[in-house]
């Protein structure tokens, strides 16, 4: 992706002269000392039995610029969190582990969930919101950055070109995506962004005619990346999205919160691999199947708050024009691949496309009988005003879990 095209409303900071690591790591190092950067590394248990992890925390030993590192850790029971608590200990920087099922947190998350707050899905999106919340808490750090624990190819220039673009005192963005490119293993991957998300906006921008904010989202080259970077004071007023729809809510959220000049993405990977979801074709509810549901419904969610009016009627046109327009992706991709020397299954991608022209429907059925669902986590400034001390009590339930288990 070495180009200097700028494409879009946001502004795309592109890998056009493969700047050595060190210059941009040995900036980091200066703008830590004015605007202090932390890293969030939501994790699974089982994360921790792989191999991406593991090499992840070997490249982030090497950095010298990040104030605090926080690690959300979901589906742990005491010994697992004990375990989790040596294996980030290998970490220079300050770091903390939030055990999501421990005691505490779950105390927390119960008051919180008598008040209506709390976060009504296990997953991401509920580990992330958390750990949000301790970056407010331990007020260590300016600028953050988040990526996934599961990054097969990761190195460290990931992370320095992520959080670069928030930390650099002279720009004044307030929330960076990061993009790359998805191939690996001389294929072609990224199935729900190439097949579902950049053909169902145009399918969208066509039924639903002009629209700033469908022309936003098609702005970004990778708008399901799980990196992204954002200051501090995002934090505060920011609606996590508790289901799979996360990226596109906090994409949403942005352009609800802030001017498109606050806003950028940056190419952080020549190539990048991680853990795969199945297409779960039998299965509505789990792998791609309920992602691309989730997904759907979060744009149908957003556009609806512009005023925007969907019916079945509405919903079957869009079907319709989605299900042409991504079939000639398939075709544009498979050519791509063949000069590229890579591969690609038309046949499965195919499936693909029927299965999310399918869940399209059933994402707008779903939309239509409940209108009012909201999976939106709410902010923490609604929090804050609802609990007052909730945001001292999460810091010292974190750190008395530390304290008592760690050996």
């Amino acid at each position: 992706m070495a180009d200097f095209y700028q494409n879009g409303v946001i502004t795309t900071l592109h890998n056009i002269a493969e700047r050595p690591l060190e210059e941009i790591e040995a900036e980091l190092y200066e703008f830590n000392k004015t605007r202090p950067m932390a890293l969030i590394l939501p994790s699974l248990y089982s994360e921790l039995e792989g191999p991406a992890l593991k090499n992840i925390i070997d490249n982030l030993k090497g950095v010298n610029y990040l104030t605090e590192i926080v690690i959300g850790l979901d589906r742990a029971d005491q010994a697992q969190y004990q375990h989790a608590l040596k294996f980030f200990g290998e970490l220079p920087q300050h770091h903390r582990v939030l055990w999501n099922e421990g005691p505490r947190l779950q105390a927390l998350d119960k008051e919180l969930a008598e008040l209506g707050l709390a976060p009504k899905e296990l997953g991401k999106g509920r580990n992330v919101w958390y750990c949000m919340g301790y970056i407010l808490a331990s007020n260590k750090s300016e600028s953050v950055a988040l990526h996934d624990c599961d990054i097969l190819t990761y190195e460290r220039d990931l992370l320095a070109r992520l959080i670069y673009p928030v930390a650099n005192p002279q720009f004044n963005y307030e929330f960076c995506k990061g993009f790359y490119a998805r191939v690996a293993d001389g294929k072609i991957n990224g199935r729900v962004s190439r097949l579902l998300v950049t053909p169902l906006l145009l399918a969208l921008k066509r039924i639903c005619g002009h629209s700033e904010y469908l022309e936003y989202m098609d702005s970004f080259r990778y708008p399901l990346a799980g990196e992204f970077s954002f200051r501090r004071d995002v934090l505060n007023d920011i609606r996590i999205p508790s289901d799979w729809g996360l990226e596109i809510g906090v994409l949403s959220e942005m352009h609800r919160n802030y001017s498109n000049n606050r806003l950028c993405q940056v190419d952080i990977a020549r190539v990048y691999d991680h853990k795969h979801q199945d297409l779960s074709l039998e299965n509505k509810n789990a792998g791609l199947s309920k992602m691309s549901i989730d997904i759907t419904k979060a744009l149908f969610r957003k556009l609806a708050t512009q005023g925007e009016t969907f019916s079945t009627e509405v919903f079957r046109s869009l079907k319709a024009t989605y299900y042409r327009i991504a079939l000639d992706f398939i075709e544009a991709y498979r050519n791509d691949a063949i000069i590229n020397g890579l591969t690609l299954d038309i046949h499965n991608e195919e499936k693909a496309v029927e299965m999310f022209a399918q869940n399209i429907m059933t994402a707008g059925q779903q939309f239509l009988e409940y209108p009012m669902d909201t999976p939106f986590i709410p902010s923490w400034n609604r929090v804050v005003s609802a609990m007052p001390d909730v945001l001292e009590r999460l810091y010292t339930a974190v750190e008395e879990d530390r304290k008592e288990f760690l050996r």
